[in-house]
């Protein structure tokens, strides 16, 4: 009986990476929230730290031109604390797995450096002291917010007697030390300033400045409205279990532990006036935990009551039909990319044309790349080498590639700054200046419609004509076929809308290819 319960949890366990694959192999790429890290591991990756670490002046002279944050620096600086990791895990990988897009391996390798569950039923006498330690580290180095976080889950430990006051200081203190310690130390040398705390920065342009409200604001219950049903994602969760695991005597005490101070930190910081759900995410276990013994305590009490029976079979529906949810926005989520699509429709055509007309002179291509291309997937892990990173072999067979990202608005409304490019990927072609040819046309995902067996046939010839190749794939296209059949023609369709335009230079001596044509 113990080894079958062990075989389950291990199963169980085994869920969790393989679904974070599937989403990694189905929807790879990064938004501009990420950007910062996700470039920060291509450089240090493919560039190394030597230049930091050991300055010269020829190695400074392409520090610039090799690192992404020395020329696209941000409002305030970031860590390096988390990039630094994240490269020196995925290093052995991508020297094993080269024919692997190294963002992949990045992304897969992210889940290494995420603690794993411990299992049995010992308890955890040094809990709250490790916590407090972890937590003020992770908040000096990376996010300022959970200093709130830290102090509702401190004074709840005191009230409780979990802590002592001395215990906590000297926690708080090796945690501050730890903390201080790596980011200071690795971010000076990476932003060439010293002494840098960064997550200080962000916090006096954020809180104290109040900058953040560039960004947008919410109404103060988004995040008890909307931020965290998004979140927890099945309604039963709220609804049912959470209820059930407070009314009961035998899990309220644990329940009230767990999700308590987490919500007082919700409540605490919805005064904040520009709101993400990424603040709030760390509070998301503490309540599917709470929610599980809820749903535990109903589970096993099946045999005893209908009421029982009836709401297991809601709590099996809710999963099934959460996790089908869950799979259909994974495939909505692939077509929130456009500025990735454009970028390998882009290297395709390039190289097509350059394959059948190899006599060509042309060995480098210039691109620009508008700010919503480089918002939505546009990374360096992406990009081809440019031309100083291919050997010198007297031959034109390897084109090198210089890509742009200029936001200057002076320089962009300069017709000399255009002519220096061949390609552009750009939302609004009217901003482009010069003589330009659209060769093709990247989709996004722009919300949903239903489709009534009447207007199927009409609806499948529209979107499919205007695919592109890149916004409507085999698994989405099963899944409607299939669906259909169920519903007899009635289905709830995926809306696309042009969103990234790929476009040509045109010169006088090369006629132009349009829409998958010769040029």
């Amino acid at each position: 009986m113990v080894e079958q319960r062990e075989r389950e949890d291990a199963a169980i366990a085994a869920l969790i990476p393989a679904t974070i694959l599937l989403h990694l192999i189905y929807a790879p790429y990064t938004k501009v929230e990420e950007s910062f890290n996700i470039q920060a591991t291509h450089d240090i990756l493919n560039y190394g730290v030597k230049d930091f670490i050991f300055p010269s002046k020829a190695g400074s002279s392409q520090l610039k031109d090799h690192y992404d944050h020395l020329t696209f620096t941000g409002p305030v600086p970031r860590t390096f604390v988390g990039a630094l990791a994240l490269a020196g895990a995925s290093w052995p990988l991508t020297r094993i797995l080269r024919d692997v897009n190294q963002q992949l391996i990045v992304s897969i390798a992210l889940g290494k450096l995420l603690p794993t569950p411990r299992s049995g039923t010992r308890p955890q006498t040094n809990g709250p002291r490790q916590f407090i330690t972890i937590v003020t580290a992770t908040g000096i180095i990376f996010r300022s917010e959970l200093a709130l976080l830290l102090i509702h889950h401190t004074l709840f430990c005191l009230i409780n007697h979990r802590l002592t006051l001395r215990s906590t200081i000297t926690a708080g203190c090796i945690g501050a030390a730890i903390g201080l310690a790596l980011t200071v130390s690795i971010d000076s040398v990476f932003w060439r300033r010293f002494p840098l705390w960064p997550e200080l920065s962000a916090f006096s342009y954020n809180v104290i400045q109040s900058q953040s409200s560039k960004w947008g604001t919410s109404p103060w219950h988004s995040y008890f409205t909307s931020s965290l049903p998004r979140l927890l994602f099945d309604p039963l969760i709220y609804i049912l279990c959470l209820p059930v695991a407070f009314a009961q005597p035998a899990t309220r005490r644990q329940a009230i532990n767990l999700v308590l101070p987490n919500v007082a930190y919700v409540s605490l910081y919805s005064l904040q006036p520009h709101k993400e759900w990424r603040f709030v995410v760390y509070i998301i276990p503490s309540l599917l935990t709470a929610a599980a013994m809820g749903a535990h305590w109903i589970w096993i009490r099946q045999p005893r009551a209908l009421v029982y029976r009836i709401l297991s079979l809601a709590l099996v529906a809710s999963v099934i039909g959460s996790f089908a949810a869950s799979g259909s926005m994974l495939m909505i989520s692939r077509l929130n990319y456009p500025g990735a699509h454009a970028l390998n429709r882009l290297h395709e055509l390039v190289q097509l044309h350059h394959t059948k007309h190899s006599d060509e002179k042309q060995s480098v291509v210039r691109v620009h790349m508008d700010t919503l291309s480089c918002m939505t997937g546009v990374t360096r892990f992406l990009q081809h080498p440019s031309p100083d990173a291919l050997p010198n072999t007297g031959n034109n067979e390897t084109l090198g590639w210089i890509y742009d990202k200029t936001e200057d608005e002076e320089k962009l409304l300069d017709p000399l700054f255009w002519q220096q490019f061949d390609w552009a990927l750009a939302e609004r072609v009217e901003r482009i200046i010069g003589k330009w040819e659209v060769v093709d046309t990247v989709d996004a995902y722009s919300g949903l419609r239903i489709i009534r067996p009447d207007d199927a046939r009409e609806a499948d010839e529209a979107r499919y004509h205007d695919d592109g190749g890149e916004g409507r794939n085999a698994l989405l296209q099963g899944t409607e076929t299939w669906g259909r059949r169920l519903t007899r023609g009635w289905w709830v369709d995926v809306k696309l809308e042009p969103r990234i335009r790929i476009l040509k230079r045109q010169r006088l001596d090369v006629p132009v290819m349009v829409m998958g044509g010769d040029w």
